[in-house]
């Protein structure tokens, strides 16, 4: 029997002594086999030894500063998975912890040492010399067969019961509220009455500081900012977007009732895009916070079970429902219910409960309570009239923009911010949606009705540029080419833009106009290394930009790295092709 680093053998007692040999010759294996290994061992510790994890799990302070301060990094981890901060918390050194603390040490890192076994068969290295190291280099007090895995300096001071170290890293900012990877926190191995009452004041604490922190954040750097960044133009709709999540972070809404939002506009113009970030936003670290629903996939009555999920005796009952079993694990979470104008009205009907009382019921009759999500329903209904109503609010504030220039030679150009009126909304568009969706509780459940408008010509030439900026990048990381272009490249593009495909009209229009002219100059002519590869116009006629309604070209010239002028490249796949095609010959 193996104990710590002691072989202890007990005496066996049997009617033939022959049989006491069999023992002996067990621990004579061992022994050779621990004999063999005895290299590898002092290797292993050879390796993993370390002057600052050595001075923090002596409780040498001065020593761990004065390495820290010649650039030993705090935060390093030991080839097993702890920290010089678990070392010198599992110790109980409360000045290594605030020296530690001090010189940065991030009090939330989690010890990647899972057990002796795990973490040996995960570095190809014998059990023996890892629990060696285990308990030489960090502690010989713990149960090597435990699983330490997620376990935070704070869940080394709690297991050990030291309040000094406690207390130091709860002033440092360590999280009491994180568990291990078995689920645990740090109080759940508190063994006495004071240590859990000082970590329950400090988890009070502690969410309440994270909450200012969170808000003096979005002070700094409101949603409208951020969401900006990911999705050109779209301001009326972030706006909208924005203003209804800040009054539910600030507590000004209903919380009996989720947040339920309402996209209309064509297609490719950011609505999805736009719940993708708000999610984002809401549950950062969460990859179940973004729940997306095909509700195409909805337009028959009985598919309404795999919303919520089959009732008892019926096919796919122990499956659960895709919505109802998602909302379960994160009931806080952003619901995408995409194109729900196609959706069969049973689902609607199930939705309106969901929207009226924030709780859905699955098909084995548990409630799932997610008052807490946001649900943001997408549809094409009313697209036309809301593109044509927006093309005219735009042409009528560029023409007012014009005369306001025109008599102030001074004054810029302004911003034009489309506004849809109460008027359009109430005559126009909701009749489209009643007629559709037949009834007015379900559209009451709606607070917000969000409008994406066509693009502006500004915002076209940022789409465009952002997909050439995406096609300049790949040709630079795999070809090592530098590709350029002018305003009058954006202009032409442009012109591909449809109203009825939005964004994805742009994205096409540069991969025919563009990437299919990069692709066949490659692969015919090749790209050398370091060359210049110019993207500019040919307008035919004159030359003038004049004759751009005689379907301008994008045409291609590069310039070598050591080359003065640029040479042409045909846009033309035809003229691109060798001149004489190499007869296939049978072998």
């Amino acid at each position: 029997m193996y104990n710590g680093r002691r072989f202890r053998h007990s005496s066996y007692s049997s009617p033939n002594d022959n049989f006491r040999v069999i023992p002996f010759m067990a621990f004579g294996i061992m022994v050779a086999h621990c004999a063999t290994e005895d290299d590898e061992n002092k290797k292993l510790s050879t390796i993993y030894d370390h002057p600052l994890f050595r001075a923090a799990k002596k409780g040498n302070a001065i020593a761990v500063e004065r390495l820290c301060k010649n650039g030993a990094d705090p935060n390093q981890r030991h080839p097993l998975g702890w920290t010089p901060l678990h070392v010198a918390a599992v110790q109980g050194n409360v000045d290594v912890v605030k020296v530690l603390l001090k010189c940065g040490a991030n009090p939330d890192l989690g010890d990647d040492f899972s057990n002796v076994n795990l973490k040996a068969r995960e570095k190809g290295l014998h059990w023996l010399g890892v629990m060696e190291t285990r308990e030489e280099e960090f502690s010989d007090r713990l149960n090597n067969r435990a699983t330490f895995s997620g376990c935070t300096a704070l869940h080394y001071a709690c297991i050990i019961d030291d309040a000094a170290c406690v207390a130091a890293l709860l002033d440092a900012g360590a999280n009491p509220s994180l568990a291990n990877l078995g689920g645990h926190k740090p109080i759940d191995y508190a063994n006495s009455d004071a240590m859990r009452e000082l970590l329950e004041s400090y988890i009070i604490k502690y969410e309440d500081m994270v909450k200012e922190r969170a808000a003096e954040e979005r002070r700094k750097y409101p949603l409208e900012l951020r969401l900006k960044e990911k999705i050109i133009g779209q301001e009326a709709a972030i706006a909208t977007v924005a203003s209804a999540i800040r009054r539910k972070e600030g507590g000004w809404i209903d919380e009996e009732h989720p947040l339920v939002f309402l996209f209309l506009g064509s297609s490719g113009i950011g609505k999805t895009e736009l719940a993708k970030q708000v999610s984002n936003y809401l549950n950062p670290k969460s990859s179940e916070g973004f729940i997306r629903l095909d509700m195409s996939e909805y337009q028959n009555k009985h598919e309404v079970a795999k919303l919520i999920g089959s009732p008892p005796g019926y096919v796919g009952y122990e499956e659960g429902g895709q919505l109802t079993k998602k909302l379960k694990k994160c009931p806080n979470a952003v619901v995408l219910l995409d194109e729900v104008d196609k959706a069969h009205p049973d689902v609607l009907t199930v939705l309106l409960q969901l929207f009226d009382e924030g709780r859905i019921t699955d098909g084995r009759g548990k409630t799932i309570f997610c008052k807490d999500a946001i649900f943001i329903m997408t549809s094409n209904l009313a697209n036309d009239e809301i593109a044509d109503h927006a093309l005219q609010l735009r042409h009528e504030a560029e023409v007012a923009a014009k005369q306001r220039t025109k008599n102030d030679k001074e004054a810029e150009m302004p911003s034009i911010s489309l506004c849809i009126s109460r008027e359009f909304c109430e005559f126009i568009v909701r009749p489209i949606l009643k007629r559709h969706f037949g009834r007015d509780e379900f559209l009451g459940r709606i607070n917000e009705f969000v409008f994406f408008f066509p693009f502006s010509r500004n915002e076209l030439h940022q789409l465009v540029k952002k997909e050439l900026d995406f096609w300049a990048k790949k040709a630079k990381d795999r070809y090592d080419v530098d590709l350029s272009w002018d305003g009058q490249v954006l202009d032409a593009l442009c012109l591909g833009y449809n109203v009825a495909y939005g964004a994805r009209s742009v994205k096409y229009e540069v991969e025919r106009e563009v990437v299919s002219l990069l692709s066949n100059s490659q692969q015919f002519h090749g790209f050398p290394r370091g060359a210049l590869l110019q993207l500019y116009v040919d307008y035919g006629g004159n030359g003038s930009s004049t004759d751009s309604a005689r379907n301008p070209q994008i045409r291609l010239r590069i310039k070598n790295k050591d080359s003065v002028e640029f040479t042409e490249f045909s846009s033309s796949v035809r003229h691109l092709l060798p001149t004489a095609v190499p007869q296939r010959t049978d072998p």
